[in-house]
């Protein structure tokens, strides 16, 4: 694994915080912080930990009062640039709790910039705990040292979403039913750059009325992964490291 920075250490304890940072200002940690700082990573006053606010970069601070209840620490010096990540979108249909858990936490780590989920014809799932992604998202990106988080928008039916499509932002879905260009040739002969959209189907794919939409949309591309039938939230993950060795960060 590398770096994204020089600086960066991952054997720091790492938070996201929502306040704002300037230095010397001082940054109170919510319940579930205090318990991880006490009680799992037992942290004591003068211990030092990095935070982020998606906003600011990154700082280090020192804990000042460490109880049960209550930690502080004061922000001491800026560590690393804010960044953004190159505009992605993922949007992709609803999975169950596990694997969606799954698909939030590495896009977040493969620099999605926007987790958009849909409801599609063949969708088993109709609702998103977005709490529950926000949590997911957060911890991802503490983990692998990603500065900002990614919007995560409202669940919206597909028919919807593309009525009011941006027409500055590509759209490359990815169709299992075959007979379409590599995703990875289409981005090389420079369709889909950023600001891009990946859309990944349910398990049972797209309807017969949704793919004919879909490839008679303008600006949307249809591409493929690959010979092999891949899970919904692989076939998300496999989309956005060709993207992003293609045209992002990686």
């Amino acid at each position: 694994m590398s770096s994204p920075d020089a600086t960066f250490d991952f054997a720091k304890i790492r938070l996201f915080v929502g306040a704002d940072m300037s230095e010397g200002a001082l940054i109170q940690f919510d319940k579930g912080q205090v318990h991880y700082l006490v009680h799992v990573m037992r942290q004591k006053a003068g211990d030092t930990v990095l935070v982020f606010n998606g906003r600011d970069g990154e700082w280090l601070a020192a804990l000042e009062t460490v109880g049960k209840r209550e930690v502080t620490a004061r922000l001491v010096r800026p560590m690393r640039a804010q960044a953004e990540v190159p505009d992605v979108m993922l949007v992709f249909a609803v999975l169950k709790k596990t694997p969606m858990d799954f698909l939030v936490q590495k896009a977040v780590e493969l620099g999605a910039a926007i987790l958009q989920p849909v409801v599609t014809e063949y969708t088993n799932q109709g609702r998103v705990n977005e709490e529950r992604m926000r949590a997911q998202a957060i911890e991802a990106a503490e983990q692998s040292g990603r500065l900002s988080l990614p919007d995560i928008r409202p669940l919206a039916r597909l028919a919807d979403l593309l009525d009011q499509w941006p027409g500055e932002r590509s759209l490359l879905f990815c169709d299992e039913a075959g007979g379409v260009p590599a995703l990875r040739e289409v981005l090389e002969e420079g369709q889909g750059s950023a600001p891009a959209a990946l859309l990944i189907g349910p398990e049972g794919g797209f309807s017969e009325g949704e793919r004919a939409r879909l490839r008679g949309f303008d600006g949307a591309v249809a591409v493929g992964l690959g010979p092999r039938i891949m899970r919904a939230e692989t076939a998300a993950m496999a989309a956005l490291t060709i993207w992003q060795s293609v045209n992002g960060d990686l």
